[in-house]
């Protein structure tokens, strides 16, 4: 075996792929073991066409004409096999004659090489991908993006900021920018703006830009470095935000709370506030020269503290009470002044919530003297009430006890009268004359005691009573005046056919008004009484009398008094004082009484039963 050629050697140890294409019909010649990757088991003397391996199909068309040709060729990163990508070469080899004795094939494999080309260019297109997405992001958003250098240097700015500022696109930025910057801030934002790019680190702040139409708006500063270290950073990214209405608001909440803060300093009354968990933030400077005391000294449950020591416990489970379902707190304590001595306070306090959360407003009113007056007039009423009480019983006892003497002596009249004949010709008329004083007496004292009865009524509990059983049960009881007079009732309650009311009251009001219907009755034509019940459009229950009789003169319609034992008929038997009870009944209920009356023709009393409670 002949020794190879220190060449052939040279060729075997190539780190790329070597073969020779002999002769025309291009047989292999030569095939070193990198080349063995690409043509595999192909052997010398054997066609290329017949062993091609993973040799492209385009190269070994175009092997034939280079060898005609004589011409070289190239291909980068050509694809051979699934996994391989080789730069081809092929050059033609002359014998000593200079003809093209064979071509020479080399193969590099520049797979690697490839693959990273191709993560690279992947790598730039996602790149541009994201830039652009960001720079559609950036450029959309309400806000202005910017970028500078670490000389300051403006390279870019959104069109936000054009569009804010009114500069063109041609604009210096570097220059132009802080002139657009309002002269009380421009030095203050120059210099922190250098301060964070000399220490490599980012700045906020807020200063006032010129907006297009010259006008001044407060705007957010916010930048930080793009940082790779080791290196210092050379680009700085921010935004910028308008914060105008925010810094207005501020400042309005600002001046707001300065005034309500002195407001509440002024107000001689103790004002506090306390947080969601009943813990008083706050005290006016009225409750700190009151108490004595300093705000530390007062501490989160100063007012507590100041109550009267057996007052101190209740206080304070009303107030845990008050902070936990968020109910207002009011009530009356002791509470110490700052010379030691207790005085009344009423303390009321209320939640607001709103977008800062819950709060709590206080104050502690002092109410001494009105308490201590309150307590006199509570004396002085219940000395009132007892001796009022005291006079009705003396009322109604006399009453009770001088009927019987009064019976006694009508009983003598008429056995006198029975046994004894006297000689004078007016007997009749002084008989009759003593007959009706002793009537008139005795309906005097049933009509008194019947007014302190009535008093006594007005306490009765209050009830949903039907106006129609309750209107038959009464002109029942009226029945023989009725029938005797032969009046004429109609009863209309259908548009309000309940009430709440005490039963005794309503029975005495329209008993009175329709035995007074009857006895004032007109001579010359029969009773005619219209009741009626309704409610106003406000929705207050109201009954209506109507009579045709006598009517009367009034002062005052819609307001009429009614005096006891006053009468307009004195022709009329009666005592003057069913209607002071009607009056005072309806009135004391919460009640008023109205009446319109025409002389000869009739009269009409409307009474309004109550402002409060409403028809059932």
């Amino acid at each position: 075996m002949i020794p190879p050629s220190p060449f052939e050697q040279m060729l075997r140890q190539l780190q790329a792929g070597v073969a020779t294409l002999v002769g025309p019909d291009l047989r292999y010649g030569f095939i070193n073991e990198q080349m063995r990757e690409l043509v595999g088991p192909a052997e010398p003397g054997q066609l290329v066409n017949e062993a091609p391996g993973r040799l492209p199909p385009v190269l070994l068309e175009m092997l034939p004409r280079i060898h005609a040709t004589g011409t070289a060729h190239t291909a980068k990163a050509c694809p051979c096999g699934p996994e391989h990508c080789y730069d081809l070469s092929v050059q033609p080899y002359h014998d000593e004659q200079g003809r093209v004795a064979g071509l020479l094939l080399m193969a590099v494999d520049v797979r690697e090489q490839e693959q990273a080309r191709q993560r690279a260019h992947e790598l730039a297109l996602t790149t541009r991908h994201l830039d652009a997405r960001l720079r559609v992001l950036t450029e959309t958003a309400p806000l202005m993006t910017f970028t500078t250098d670490a000389a300051g240097q403006v390279t870019y700015v959104s069109p936000q900021w054009y569009r804010f500022t009114g500069q063109p696109p041609t604009a210096d930025l570097t220059a132009i920018w802080p002139l657009l910057v309002h002269p009380d801030d421009r030095l203050r934002v120059l210099f922190e703006a250098e301060a964070a790019r000399r220490t490599g680190t980012g700045w906020s702040f807020e200063y006032r830009l010129r907006r297009y139409d010259g006008v001044y708006r407060w705007l957010l500063s916010r930048a930080l470095p793009e940082v790779h270290p080791p290196d210092a950073p050379v680009f700085w990214h921010g935004a910028l935000t308008e914060v105008h209405l925010e810094r207005e608001l501020s400042e309005a909440r600002r001046r707001g709370e300065a005034e309500l803060r002195f407001l509440a300093d002024s107000i001689p009354e103790l004002v506090w506030t306390a947080s969601a968990e009943g813990l008083v933030e706050y005290y006016n400077q009225f409750t700190i020269d009151y108490t004595g005391l300093t705000k530390e000294e007062l501490g989160p449950t100063g007012w507590v503290g100041l109550l009267y020591q057996h007052e101190q416990a209740a206080a304070a489970r009303r107030w845990v009470q008050s902070v936990a379902s968020g109910e207002d707190f009011e009530g009356e304590y002791r509470l110490r002044r700052h010379d030691g001595v207790y005085r009344w306070h009423t303390i009321r306090a209320r939640q607001l919530s709103d977008g800062s959360g819950p709060r709590w407003f206080g104050t502690c009113s002092d109410v001494e003297e009105q308490y201590r007056l309150r307590q006199v007039l509570q004396t002085q009423y219940d000395e009132l009430s007892r001796a009022h009480h005291n006079l009705d019983t003396f009322v109604y006892a006399a009453s009770h006890d001088l009927r019987q003497p009064t019976n006694n002596l009508r009983g003598l009249f008429e056995e006198l009268r029975r046994s004894v004949t006297f000689a004078d010709p007016e007997q009749t008329q002084m008989l009759e004359m003593v007959d009706t004083a002793l009537t008139e007496l005795d309906s005097t004292l049933i009509d008194l005691a019947t007014t302190v009865r009535t008093q006594r009524q007005q306490q009765e509990p209050v009830e949903v009573l039907d106006m129609t059983l309750m209107l038959e049960e009464i002109l029942l009881g009226l029945r023989p005046e009725i029938m005797q007079r032969g009046a004429r009732i109609d009863v209309q309650v259908g548009e309000a056919p309940g009430l709440r009311y005490s039963r005794a009251n309503l029975r005495s009001v329209v008993h009175n008004l329709v035995s007074n219907s009857l006895k004032f009755s007109h001579p010359s034509r029969p009773p005619h009484i219209v009741l009626r019940s309704y409610l106003t459009p406000e929705g207050e229950p109201v009954l209506e009398v109507r009579d045709n009789g006598l009517g009367m003169h009034l002062d005052d319609p819609a307001h009429p008094t009614f005096q006891l034992f006053a009468r307009q008929h004195t022709h009329v038997d009666g005592t003057g004082v069913g209607l002071y009870l009607v009056q005072r009944i309806v009135s004391s209920q919460g009640g008023h009484l109205a009446v319109t009356s025409v002389i000869g023709e009739g009269t009409t009393f409307t009474i309004h039963w109550t402002t409060t409670d409403s028809p059932a």
